[in-house]
C-alpha cells in the first residue's frame, strides 16, 4: 500500500466534486491526498517565489489552492500535497497513478438524458494504468456521497476477478454498508421455445445455477470480511443494463478491467464503456488480470 490517492485538479466543477470525494476517502483509508495540475506550459517554479508582480504560474497555483481549501474545509486534518506539474496531463497523471492506491477523476455531467461524458483523457487513463481509477461526476454530493450508500460490484463468472472483489469487500467494510454483489448473463438458448418465448422453469435453472457460481465466488471474501453484509444477485440480461438497473441507490459502483500487459491497444470493453458513461454513482474501474 502506498497510502497516497491522487485527484486531478483542472478548475471545473467536475474536478471538484472529484476532489471532494477523494478527499472522503482518503479520510476513510487514512492515506494523503495528492492534488495534482499538469500542463506543459508550466513555467519554471521560481526559487524562492518573487516577492513582487504577477508569478508566471499563479493561475495554475490558484487553482491548487482554491481545491486544497476547499478539502481542509470538508477534512481539516487530511494530510494533502499540492502538486504542479510541467508535463502533459495524460503522461502526468499515469505516472502518478502508478505511485498512488487510486487515481480520482471528474467526468463531465451533460443532464440526465445523458448522463456524463467521459473526456478522451479519463477514457486513456482507466484504459492505460494498472492503478484502480474512480470517475466522479459533479451534481454528486462527493463528499457525501464516498461515505455512505451501499457498494455495488459487477462479477463476472468466467474470468477471475480476485483484486475486483477484494476492492469491493474493502470499500463496502471500510464505510460500514452492504455490498450488492451483481452478475448478470442472458438466458441461455435453451430457456427459449420455438415460438420464441421463454421457458420459466429453464430460465429459473440457468438463474440457480448463476447463483451456485456466484455464492461459490464470493464465499472466501465473506469468510475474509464477516462484518459486510452481502446482497446477491442474478439478473438475466446482458451485464451493462443489469448493473446499470440495480445501481440507482449506490454509493459505490464497482467494475473490472481486463489489464493486458502484452498489448498495445489497451481497451476498457463494452460493459465498463457503458457503466462509466450512464452510472448515476461514482463508478470504480479495477484492472485485474
Amino acid at each position: 500500500m502506498k497510502d497516497v490517492i491522487t485527484a486531478g485538479v483542472d478548475g471545473t466543477p467536475e474536478s471538484l466534486s472529484a476532489i471532494l470525494w477523494a478527499a472522503e476517502e482518503a479520510r476513510l483509508r487514512r492515506a494523503r491526498l495528492r492534488l495534482l495540475h499538469a500542463w506543459v506550459l508550466l513555467a519554471p517554479e521560481a526559487e524562492p517565489p518573487p516577492a513582487a508582480g504577477p508569478e508566471q504560474n499563479y493561475w495554475p497555483h490558484r487553482m491548487v489552492d482554491e481545491a486544497a481549501a476547499a478539502v481542509r474545509a470538508r477534512v481539516p486534518d487530511l494530510p494533502v500535497d499540492e502538486v504542479l506539474v510541467a508535463k502533459d496531463p495524460q503522461e502526468a497523471l499515469r505516472a502518478a497513478a502508478e505511485q498512488s492506491d487510486l487515481l480520482v477523476l471528474g467526468s463531465k455531467d451533460l443532464g440526465p438524458v445523458a448522463r456524463y461524458a467521459l473526456g478522451e483523457l479519463g477514457l486513456w487513463l482507466v484504459a492505460h494504468t494498472a492503478t484502480p481509477t474512480v470517475l466522479v461526476r459533479a451534481r454528486q454530493d462527493a463528499a457525501a456521497g464516498a461515505a455512505s450508500g451501499e457498494v455495488m460490484v459487477g462479477v463476472s463468472l468466467h474470468e477471475p476477478c480476485e483484486s475486483l472483489l477484494a476492492f469491493a469487500f474493502e470499500s463496502a467494510a471500510r464505510r460500514g454498508v452492504a455490498l450488492r454483489a451483481v452478475h448478470g448473463q442472458h438466458l441461455p438458448s435453451y430457456a427459449y421455445n420455438r415460438g420464441g418465448g421463454v421457458e420459466p422453469i429453464a430460465a429459473e435453472g440457468a438463474a440457480e445455477d448463476a447463483r451456485e457460481e456466484l455464492l461459490a465466488a464470493l464465499r472466501p471474501w465473506q469468510e475474509k470480511f464477516p462484518e459486510v453484509r452481502v446482497d446477491d444477485r442474478v439478473v438475466l440480461e446482458s451485464p451493462a443494463p443489469a448493473l446499470l438497473h440495480s445501481a440507482a441507490e449506490a454509493g459505490l459502483l464497482v467494475v473490472g478491467r481486463r489489464h493486458r500487459h502484452h498489448l498495445t491497444g489497451a481497451r476498457i470493453g463494452h460493459v465498463v464503456q457503458a457503466i462509466v458513461h450512464h452510472a448515476p454513482c461514482p463508478v470504480a474501474v479495477v484492472p485485474h488480470e
